[in-house]
């Protein structure tokens, strides 16, 4: 009989309880020297297939894994370079990589494609970015980011702009929040990057107040939060989408003098043109940040997935496969 292991492939399946202990042992991580290691994963393996281009994804899994203590065998452009270039499905990359790997991290462009990677392995499985679907290690950077600048992820206002059609980040991070309470949500975005109507409709039944505005300025004094995206060129089929939404909401100083001088602002990067450079040394960017708070999060995250910490009894039993 096949074991049970706990993957990680959705935010729907992470409990508030969870994400708490989560936040405070990525903090534990983060306290650590950047020269200091663990050796909490010491003799397991991490296999990285990456079948679209990442760099910070990547790179903060492999630094995560390592500083834990474990190993790393990769392939980074696996779409290209693995035997899916010759026609192998993912289901036999996964079974033939879980005979190497203790743990199997993939991005893949297909929605569910993770999914049915990790329905027939035994080792865990990780969701790394499956097509338009989900990003849920993302989501929880992003979510772990706002409690640290923050100290609190109730009783914010947030604003997701941008690429909400196809932007798996944003559309895992809207899932996230509704593990918070008293939070407003804000859905700005141009007519053709509109996040899907039955995705707004299970926000508004889990409990968030959601309101689709067109102008950003209009509401950037009442937010906390605003996580811009980047209009994502290589979803779109019809150039003239793209070219309509490209460039409509873009982040500059004029905005910021907008914002409230607690507000912070995200990104899940990489960015073309949405915030300015100039920006950057604003102490409200908190863009960079996030990315680098990527490592610890991941470390907390692969340190339970690998049962090398198990979690309390109460945080256990609101975390599902």
């Amino acid at each position: 009989m096949r074991r049970v292991v706990q993957h990680v492939l959705s935010v729907e399946q992470f409990s508030r309880s969870y994400l708490f202990e989560l936040f405070h042992r990525a903090d534990a991580f983060s306290a650590l020297p950047r020269h200091e290691f663990t050796d909490t994963a010491r003799g397991a393996i991490m296999a990285t297939l990456f079948y679209e281009p990442s760099t910070r994804t990547r790179l903060s899994f492999e630094a995560a894994m390592t500083r834990l203590g474990g190993a790393v065998i990769s392939a980074e452009y696996a779409a290209a370079t693995s035997s899916a270039a010759k026609g192998e499905s993912i289901e036999d990359t996964a079974r033939v990589v879980a005979g190497y790997a203790d743990l199997i991290v993939i991005r893949h462009p297909e929605a569910g494609s993770v999914a049915r990677a990790a329905a027939v392995v035994d080792v865990p499985v990780i969701n790394a970015g499956d097509g338009t679907n989900e990003h849920p290690t993302q989501a929880l950077i992003d979510l772990y980011t706002i409690w640290r600048e923050h100290g609190r992820i109730d009783g914010l206002t947030i604003a997701l702009v941008g690429d909400l059609r196809y932007g798996r980040a944003a559309r895992s991070l809207a899932r996230l929040l509704t593990r918070t309470l008293d939070t407003t949500l804000y859905l700005v975005a141009p007519p053709v990057t509109r996040m899907d109507p039955a995705l707004v409709q299970h926000l508004r039944q889990s409990g968030l107040r959601v309101f689709e505005v067109d102008d950003l300025a209009a509401i950037a004094p009442e937010l906390d939060v605003l996580y811009q995206t980047r209009i994502q060129r290589e979803r779109f089929r019809d150039p003239d989408e793209y070219a309509a939404a490209f460039g409509q909401i873009i982040v500059d100083q004029a905005l910021m003098e907008q914002l409230a001088s607690h507000a912070i602002v995200l990104h899940p990067l990489p960015r073309v043109g949405e915030i300015e450079p100039t920006v950057d040394s604003d102490p409200r960017a908190a863009y960079f940040r996030q990315a680098r708070n990527g490592v610890a999060l991941r470390m907390a995250l692969i340190e339970q997935v690998l049962a090398r910490r198990p979690l309390s009894t109460a945080t256990a039993n609101g975390y599902h496969d």
